[in-house]
């Protein structure tokens, strides 16, 4: 959408369903269903449960939503990768 039409939240993944649809909880308390959008899908981003991510929804349709960015951790990864020597 983008247009300024759509209402952009933030929530948590609490599932993962099949056919890349996820059920978001929002900050409110409120439970949608939501999809990935084709940026997402194109690049390879992989969503889990438990991450954040922030979505799209459309003013007259609350219960969906398009999920439209995954929100990165603040905190650093105890273990970085191993170097590979070649």
């Amino acid at each position: 959408m983008s247009d300024g039409k759509s209402i952009e939240v933030e929530g948590k993944i609490v599932s993962v369903l099949p056919g890349t649809m996820f059920k978001v909880e929002l900050s409110n308390g409120h439970t949608v269903l939501a999809h990935i959008s084709g940026k997402l899908r194109k690049n390879f981003i992989k969503i889990a449960a438990g991450d954040r991510v922030k979505m799209e929804m459309s003013p007259y349709d609350l219960e969906k939503a398009r999920i439209t960015y995954r929100v990165r951790d603040e905190r650093p990864m105890t273990h970085p990768a191993p170097r590979r020597r070649y």
